[in-house]
């Protein structure tokens, strides 16, 4: 090689290892598992922006899958548009499927209460308005008494009351695949992720 040509080179290797240093760190997520009704179980999950609670839930051992999507409205199939336009009177959730024998339903709400402030009737930091609302959906009548048990709990946390609403499930609404995964997707190039969502992980001592 003459010189110019490896210095060249040099340049485009130093150049590479400058970008490649300011890229965000990527966290492996594991994939979702095959959902087996005989040994898992399902809870639905309102506490803000869903690209919020998925990134906490989605890394949880005895997880099996964390889903954004919408419940508890009165238009079957609804749009985007009217989601957002208050008009289907769904709101934000995470529809959270975990094996009982890895992580108990009431280890998951303890989980839940951590990870966003259930006293806040408005939503959830700068995502306010009714699909932001603090929800459990619960998927049986056992699953019911365990979260209003666990609510009871932790209200002792908690200075302001509890607003959160616990119903049963609704039809459940999964939002469109680019909505899924999407803080570890997403975090270098949404800022609302480094802004909003980081923040929580690194309270929660998750990864981020």
């Amino acid at each position: 090689l003459t010189m110019t040509a490896s210095h060249t080179i040099t340049c485009l290797l130093t150049t590479a290892l400058l970008l490649s240093s300011c890229k965000p760190e990527i966290v492996e997520v594991k994939p979702d598992e095959p959902t087996n009704p005989q040994k898992h179980e399902t809870i639905t999950l309102g506490g803000g922006c869903y690209w919020c609670v998925e990134a906490v839930f989605q890394q949880l051992d005895g997880v099996i899958s964390a889903t954004s999507g919408f419940m508890g409205g009165h238009i079957p199939n609804p749009t985007s548009e009217e989601v957002y336009s208050l008009t289907s009177g769904h709101i934000e959730v995470v529809q959270v499927v975990f094996d009982p024998q890895i992580i108990s339903a009431p280890e998951i709400l303890k989980w839940f209460w951590k990870a966003h402030d259930p006293t806040d009737p408005r939503g959830q930091g700068v995502d306010k308005g009714p699909i932001y609302m603090s929800y459990i959906f619960t998927h049986s009548p056992k699953q019911r008494e365990l979260a209003e048990t666990s609510k009871k709990e932790a209200q002792t946390n908690f200075d302001a009351p509890i607003v959160t609403t616990i119903q049963d499930a609704e039809e459940f609404y999964a939002a469109k695949e680019e909505h899924q995964d999407y803080y570890f997707r997403m975090k270098g190039e949404n800022p609302y992720c480094p802004q909003q969502i980081t923040p929580k992980l690194k309270k929660l001592g998750l990864d981020y």
